[in-house]
């Protein structure tokens, strides 16, 4: 005859590690008071709880008028690794919100959040840049990253920290130097970039050259890119497996020798034959950029010497499928081919 056994342990639909939510509209207030309550276990799991609940964008805006956004600044001054690592969370997933960032500028978060840059846990860490780079995708965000001066902060951890921390600061600099390119221009960015040209991971490869991209569209920045020589880098780069690596670094150098010291440099480090390779690449955005660079370089009386043994080889993109890679083929053939 079967007999009863009575378990010691939960039902399987019930996680002691998260509060039960109350019912309803009364489910922010009751967590927002265990977020300050002072019992660590109920900190812990209102905070497990609400990462959950605002993964619901209905539930972002909520959140916020009840006053969860000031509960969880607090909370990443926490001493338990648990709270500032689920908090940090919490504001990942409210930045993926326009709402949600103009609440992290407004309440003054960003700050709170770049003092966990020096945390002990790479958790912690990781979370915090995670919640900077998706809330600087917002131009006021930027700007206040700028205001707090992050921006050396945010230099600086790129030679010293986990590869997976460094593409979100990558990242995080790039929407940051949209709006403004001075502060990475005074701090080595360029310097620190172009040692990350060589760096075994194909996406920081890829994110250092478009973020030099973006530091050279000033022309002290195409200045800088020349004397921190990193035109050699870039053009080794041209032969790289990955095609978003490609297309990243012939971008950085079609913004490179715009300049008279640019292509003179791009020249100097042999950059004509690794071009006219890619002229015929799977990729369109690829071509398009080395037909750009090769433009350019056609400018100065040596690059168009280089070129014209290949011009019958760039003549073929003229009849590209692609409106834009003819028009920049034409350019480029038109420049190689004008005589004084």
């Amino acid at each position: 005859m079967a007999e009863t056994v009575i378990s010691a342990n939960y039902p399987p639909q019930i996680d002691v590690t998260r509060t039960p939510l109350a019912y309803g509209n009364r489910a922010l207030p009751r967590l927002n008071r265990e977020l300050n309550d002072e019992n660590l276990m109920t900190r812990q799991r209102a905070v497990m709880s609400l990462c959950d609940y605002l993964h619901d964008p209905e539930h972002v805006s909520s959140a916020i008028d009840e006053g969860i956004v000031e509960s969880l600044k607090q909370l990443l001054k926490d001493e338990d690794v648990t709270c500032r690592h689920k908090s940090t969370e919490c504001f990942y997933v409210m930045a993926g919100h326009a709402i949600g960032r103009q609440a992290i500028v407004f309440h003054d978060i960003i700050v709170p959040l770049a003092e966990l840059f020096d945390d002990s846990e790479d958790i912690v860490r990781c979370r915090a840049h995670q919640a900077i780079e998706m809330v600087s995708e917002s131009n006021v965000a930027a700007i206040g990253i700028l205001d707090a001066r992050l921006v050396p902060v945010l230099i600086d951890k790129l030679r010293t920290e986990l590869d997976e921390i460094k593409e979100l600061i990558l990242d995080t600099l790039h929407f940051v130097m949209k709006v403004d390119l001075r502060d990475a221009l005074d701090n080595q960015a360029m310097e620190v970039l172009t040692s990350l040209l060589c760096h075994d991971v194909v996406v920081i490869r890829s994110k250092a050259a478009r973020d030099i991209l973006d530091l050279s569209v000033l022309l002290a920045g195409k200045d800088q890119a020349v004397q921190c020589k990193c035109v050699r880098p870039l053009v080794q780069l041209l032969s790289d497996t990955d095609t978003s690596v490609r297309a990243s670094s012939a971008a950085a150098l079609m913004m490179i020798t715009i300049t008279t010291k640019g292509k003179y440099t791009a020249l100097e480090a042999d950059a004509v034959e690794p071009l006219i390779l890619l002229v015929d690449d799977d990729s369109t955005e690829v071509r398009v950029n080395v037909l750009k660079v090769l433009t350019n370089l056609s400018e100065a009386p040596e690059g168009r010497k280089a070129l014209l043994p290949y011009i019958d080889k760039i003549k073929t993109r003229l009849d590209d499928t692609n409106p834009s890679i003819a028009k920049a083929a034409d350019i480029a053939v038109k420049t190689i081919l004008w005589k004084p």
